[in-house]
């Protein structure tokens, strides 16, 4: 068995000098990576197999955040790649009535391996992001794997079954598989200690800066995560090699030029998306909490799964071999020292709220607190490859590592995590150390036959695949317990969206995807330009809008929903609704087939003129979200009579009635207007006399707030009956829960809007023009938000964008007859001045360099032809 560098079979072949040149050594860090990408590749979809998981099978990959905004986000990327989306990489028409879209690139689709979506076909959209994926888990395997060898030489396929190690890391596993953006973050690391490499040599300085650039690019948020981890590594290495102090000190400047110049090339991308999360709805604020020790035991072990608690499993073989290194004789005592040490430090900052916070950016995760976990992951498969880089651990150190390894489970057995899981656990656990205590002591015997080790890498590669699949086809079922699902592209979405398509008119009106959403981004999914958005760069205005008039929303204000009503409608003119059926795949929802079909209405065009007014603000509404309605369309078309609840109910005016049974909620209103519910804390089912059951969906936790529901015409008596069916302790509002709606006022109102508002709309990327009717005064309302961006001039007059309650609003000179608006991401400006600095500082570095070498060169010359 070779320990080193392959020899290149090339036909030997005189060049003109007659010289016989010498055969150069393959490079066995690209075996080594094509070892790990394959192992990675067949692993990761045996245990889809396994688990009979799409696309090996019928149940759905798209849990959580992974159905409701990632595959939509991509789906958003194919139709721009294609020319079919509303508006461009600037701004996204579609969703929550017109958002910023570069800060959510940045976010999500920033990696360059999104851009694959555009390959496959639109309704394929769910196999692209599980290609995309897989092939990001497959090279964060290969970059480790060249890492290795670069570290130090050694067996190349070591370090690809190591490198596969750290592809299938359980936080990979766990985490990352259904969050594909954070896979950056796992193929960054690797890139950037090579970069460390680099710079300790004082070789490679531009490639350096392209590394960390598109690595920052990618996915930040991960790639801060992954520097800090790749200084530590370039640290310990500098402790290592114990240099002088100045060429420390340069390799330390090196080091901190290039991060530099690296995340000033990304700095465009990077700080539009800080600036995105400054205007954003602020989400919940974590508070960390450590994991008991058990726990964090337990996830070093194969097929243990929890979402809060650092995902640590690298595979028996990596543990094996890292609990090994301190006492392997055949390793340094100060490399022995060294990364043990680093180990072990970097483990305790996972538990301790300062260092927890640091490795976050300084910002709490809202959800899981071990983001982080993969750097350690990486440490433990660098500390194992230190044990066989220097030759195999003989039977001492292995002896010891199998003594802590039972000290390590015996530990973690008392943890619910290992117990929950004990059918799968034990038994993989012990296949997986028999493969590799087994395969390691094979390799150890002096003098073994090529047979013999052939047989070891076999056990070792066997027992890797097998835990690393096993483990993540438990992590597959484990997540479709624990967590929301939804549905692959299928028959409903292409009813959904061929009925959109069928009714867009965009811009002269909004097509609504409708109120039964598949997914939260169903208008990037499906298509249409609608209230529903979810991202963590959600506006805050446009949430607090959007609640302020009765809207509902999940994921604590981020995650809006279409709110069905027409004076909402006419407001942002929605001139078409698609109304579904309740999806199948979501077995809460009442269940019922059909059709989904298209309603209607006459509505305003996207700009209208108002009266002169005062500017407001958001804050400016009143708790009644039929009297925010009428505000925004500028007519009084409520009645809100009194509610009467049944039976004694607790409770008061300012917080609500508490109803925990079947209560009857009675009101009186004008025969034949329409009568409407607003009950946001409400969970249950609501039905009027001779209407359709509502479903109001909140919890107590308030991470969800119901939708304000249409409950039908109000028959002749004028008395409204809505029986309430609660499925848990609820609250309804003691005032002013019902709202009856006097639609030909409303008509009326529209037929006024019409009237004076644009007789042309035209929209692009970031752009609108409107022209207005010959003589228009006051103030033109655009139908969007006001996020922070827009800018709009009229009569040419440049002017950042004034307010409406919540919408864009330009005061009009007198007989104004256009109206034009731009949008700028915030942060842009400042963040390309950056990333050009950053660039003409790498031209100028780049270009004395050159000079240097070329003066050299000549002075070498000079001195060989004195000579």
């Amino acid at each position: 068995m070779s320990t080193g560098r392959e020899q290149e079979v090339k036909p030997a072949q005189d060049d003109e000098r007659g010289i016989r040149p010498v055969r150069r050594p393959a490079d066995p860090r690209r075996a080594a990576a094509l070892l790990a990408a394959l192992l990675t590749t067949a692993t990761l979809c045996a245990a889809d197999v396994v688990a009979g998981s799409y696309p090996f099978g019928s149940r759905t990959r798209d849990v959580n955040d992974l159905g409701n905004q990632y595959v939509p986000f991509h789906a958003h990327l194919w139709d721009l790649l294609h020319g079919r989306a509303d508006g461009g990489i600037l701004f996204n028409w579609q969703s929550g009535y017109g958002s910023s879209f570069l800060p959510d690139v940045g976010t999500y689709l920033s990696s360059p391996f999104a851009l694959l979506v555009g390959v496959f076909p639109r309704d394929e959209i769910d196999l692209a992001v599980y290609v995309i994926t897989v092939l990001k888990t497959a090279v964060a395997g290969a970059a480790m794997a060249w890492l290795l060898l670069s570290l130090r030489r050694g067996h190349w396929w070591a370090a690809g079954i190591l490198g596969t190690s750290y592809a299938l890391c359980g936080w990979s596993l766990a985490l990352a598989s259904f969050n594909p953006m954070w896979l950056d973050g796992l193929i960054a690391l690797p890139l950037l200690c090579l970069v460390g490499e680099w710079t300790l040599t004082g070789r490679r300085p531009l490639l350096g800066v392209l590394v960390v650039a598109l690595a920052w690019t990618a996915n930040f948020y991960t790639a801060y995560m992954a520097t800090l981890g790749a200084a530590l590594v370039l640290l310990l290495r500098l402790v290592l090699a114990a240099p002088p102090r100045r060429r420390a000190l340069a390799v330390t400047g090196r080091a901190a030029a290039t991060v530099a110049l690296g995340a000033g090339l990304a700095a465009p991308l990077v700080l539009v998306v800080y600036s995105g999360t400054r205007h954003a709805y602020p989400g919940r604020a974590g508070r960390f909490a450590p994991v008991d020790t058990e726990d964090l035991l337990a996830r070093l072990l194969p097929t243990t799964y929890s979402y809060n608690s650092p995902a640590l499993y690298v595979g028996i073989t990596a543990l094996v071999l890292a609990l090994a290194l301190p006492f392997h004789r055949k390793v340094p005592v100060r490399v022995r020292a060294g990364w043990t040490a680093l180990v072990l430090a970097v483990g305790l900052s996972l538990q301790w709220a300062p260092t927890s916070l640091a490795w976050h950016a300084f910002a709490a995760p809202n959800g899981s607190s071990y983001r982080q976990a993969f750097v350690l992951c990486a440490l433990l498969v660098m500390a194992a490859w230190q044990s066989v880089a220097h030759g195999l651990p003989d039977r001492r150190a292995l002896g010891a590592a199998a003594v802590l390894l039972a000290l390590l489970a015996a530990v973690a057995g008392r943890s619910p995590l290992t117990r929950h899981h004990s059918h799968h656990t034990w038994p993989v656990l012990l296949l997986a150390v028999a493969g590799a205590l087994g395969g390691l002591a094979l390799l150890s015997l002096k003098g073994g036959r090529p047979a013999v080790a052939g047989l070891a890498v076999a056990l070792l590669i066997g027992g890797q695949v097998g835990e690393a699949a096993a483990t993540a086809a438990v992590d597959t079922g484990a997540r479709l317990g624990q967590m929301d699902d939804y549905a692959p592209w299928g028959e409903r979405q292409q009813r959904e969206a061929d009925a959109v398509a069928g009714a867009d008119a965009w811009p002269v009106y909004r097509t609504e995807p409708g109120r039964y959403q598949t997914v939260a981004n169903d208008p990037m999914a499906v298509g249409g330009q609608g209230s529903q958005y979810y991202s963590s760069l959600t506006s805050d205005v446009l949430s607090r809008t959007l609640t302020a008039l009765g809207g509902g929303w999940t994921s604590r204000g981020r995650s809006l929903q279409s709110l069905d009503n027409p004076v909402t409608d006419a407001v942002f003119s929605v001139g078409a609704r698609v109304h579904n059926p309740p999806d199948p795949h979501q077995k809460w929802l009442p269940q019922g087939g059909g059709p989904s079909t298209v309603t209607r209405e006459d509505v305003p065009p996207l700009v209208t003129v108002r009266p002169a007014a005062p500017r407001s603000t958001p804050a400016s509404f009143g708790p009644s979200p039929y009297r925010n309605q009428e505000l925004l369309l500028g007519t009084r078309v409520y009645t809100l009579p009194r509610t009467t609840l049944s039976g004694t109910p607790r409770g008061d005016a300012a917080r609500g009635l508490l109803i925990g049974r079947d209560r009857t909620l009675t009101a009186r209103c004008r025969p034949g207007s329409e009568a409407f519910l607003w009950a946001p804390h409400y969970s249950g089912t609501a039905r009027a006399d001779g209407g359709e059951q509502q479903l109001y969906r909140s919890d107590a936790q308030g991470t969800k707030i119901a939708a304000m529901q249409p409950l039908g015409t109000v028959p002749g008596s004028g008395e409204v009956r809505v029986a309430l069916t609660p499925d848990r302790l609820s609250r309804v509002p003691a005032r002013g829960a019902v709202g009856c709606l006097d639609t030909a006022k409303l008509r009326a109102a529209v037929r006024v809007l019409k009237a004076t508002g644009a007789t042309e709309v035209t929209v692009g990327d970031g752009t609108l023009h409107a022209r207005l009717p010959a003589g228009s005064t006051g103030t033109a309302v655009v139908a969007a938000p006001r996020i922070a961006g827009w800018r709009c001039s009229t009569g040419g007059a440049e002017t950042a964008a004034g307010e409406f309650h919540g919408l864009i609003a330009v005061p009009l000179p007198v007989s104004a007859t256009s109206l034009t608006c731009t949008f700028h991401p915030p942060g842009l400006r400042l963040g390309t001045a950056v990333g050009g600095t950053s660039l003409l500082t790498l031209i100028l570095l780049g270009t004395v360099s050159a000079v240097r070498r070329r003066s050299a060169v000549r002075s070498g010359e000079r001195m060989t032809t004195a000579h």
